[in-house]
């Protein structure tokens, strides 16, 4: 296996994961990758390593241009170890390097991870000069860990930004331009969805830090690197990062005798009737992460479940558990669902929208047993008169 050149004397020595299809309950149909980068400069600098399974593969690859154990330094911008798992392998192979990560928290992340090795903190703000080339250490704190960093080479005009603008997508094409671009941009979307839609803020402080920063590339953590498109991924984090919501509705459902997706059907579209677009997502036909990227962006959810056992299904619950913990906070939201007599899980799943920072927007909707055309004709009636 080969290292890549992206820049005159920068390689990729990364990883592809083709086969990867779960990162903590996020489902990730298109693989992933880890990416690491190979400085040549009178200091020998690897960005970042890789999941530790593929120790062998970063290896390979920082062999076919150099001896590792000539590595000066080893940045470890986040402490995740699909990023730092594979330091106690190359620590073998280069160990006289000097492992570089943030303070405190990366430094005592790598400690209780791995042990002692030869570490030195940087704060934002700190350089750390390689000869010809220098690199620029900016603090991201929760994105999306405390210890996160970025690493910025202000000679190449190239920003090693670990999870920051990442999709999980694996590839034989390194580069934005060579992959298509609706795939790569949906990716980016789901990827800040299901890991940074909390950390909006953070987002938000990282951008204003790199603001001034010139910026010709950006090598991510994983999937591809921005080369063509940075003003693109730019736009988006800024839009996302700062909850701009569109006028869209998210209608999602869990049901064991369809009277509770019949309601579902009558919401949706009441919602094109009113002339806003919303999508339709019965739970067990599709993964929760794909839902949230259209949560992400919209401005009105509703969430049905019918009662089984005095619960919601526990479909709904794993869902609406899932989605807290993102906080989507300042969507319109409201419950729905059939019941034969407890009729318990509507107000379960209202509970839970407040607890996840939503603004119910309209009275939960209980019907028991089938809904009537006349019940149906009145939930038309609800939607239309939502913000009137």
């Amino acid at each position: 296996m080969q290292a890549i050149e992206i820049k005159k004397n920068i390689y990729w020595v990364g990883a592809v994961d083709w086969s990867m299809r779960s990162f903590h309950g996020y489902q990730t149909g298109r693989g992933s990758t880890y990416n690491a980068y190979l400085i040549l400069a009178a200091k020998l600098t690897l960005i970042d390593t890789v999941k530790a399974q593929f120790a062998p593969e970063l290896l390979e690859r920082i062999s076919s241009i150099i001896d590792p154990a000539k590595i000066d330094y080893i940045i470890s911008n986040h402490v995740e170890p699909d990023h730092s798992g594979s330091i106690p392998f190359m620590m073998k192979h280069c160990p006289d390097a000097t492992v570089i990560t943030s303070l405190p928290n990366g430094l005592k992340g790598l400690k209780a991870h791995y042990g002692e090795y030869t570490y030195k903190g940087v704060k934002a703000g700190d350089t750390l000069s390689l000869g010809h080339h220098t690199l620029q250490f900016v603090t991201t704190p929760m994105l999306h860990w405390p210890d996160s960093m970025v690493t910025y080479c202000p000679e190449e005009q190239l920003l090693f930004s670990n999870d920051a603008f990442g999709q999980h997508l694996a590839s034989t094409g390194r580069f934005d331009d060579e992959n298509d671009f609706a795939i790569v941009m949906q990716e980016a979307k789901k990827y800040y969805a299901n890991i940074l839609m909390l950390y909006g803020r953070q987002a938000q402080a990282a951008i204003k830090a790199l603001a001034d920063l010139e910026i010709k590339m950006i090598a991510t953590g994983h999937g591809i690197i921005w080369r063509s498109h940075i003003p693109e991924i730019l736009a988006a984090y800024k839009k996302w990062s700062t909850f701009k919501l569109e006028n869209k509705a998210v209608v999602v459902f869990d049901t064991m005798w369809h009277s509770t997706e019949t309601m579902a059907r009558t919401i949706t579209e009441a919602f094109r009737e009113k002339g806003i677009p919303a999508v339709f997502y019965d739970i067990k036909q599709n993964h929760m992460s794909d839902i949230v990227i259209d949560v992400l962006t919209s401005k009105y959810l509703a969430v049905g479940s019918p009662t089984i056992n005095n619960q919601m299904m526990p479909s709904i619950a794993g869902f609406l558990c899932y989605l807290k913990g993102l906080a989507p906070k300042g969507r319109e939201a409201f419950a729905f669902g059939s019941y034969g007599w407890g009729g318990q899980s509507v107000a379960q799943v209202e509970e839970e929208l407040k607890a996840c920072g939503c603004n119910i927007c309209l009275e939960k909707i209980r019907i028991p047993n089938i809904p009537s055309q006349e019940q149906l004709a009145e939930i038309t009636a609800k939607i239309k008169e939502l913000n009137a």
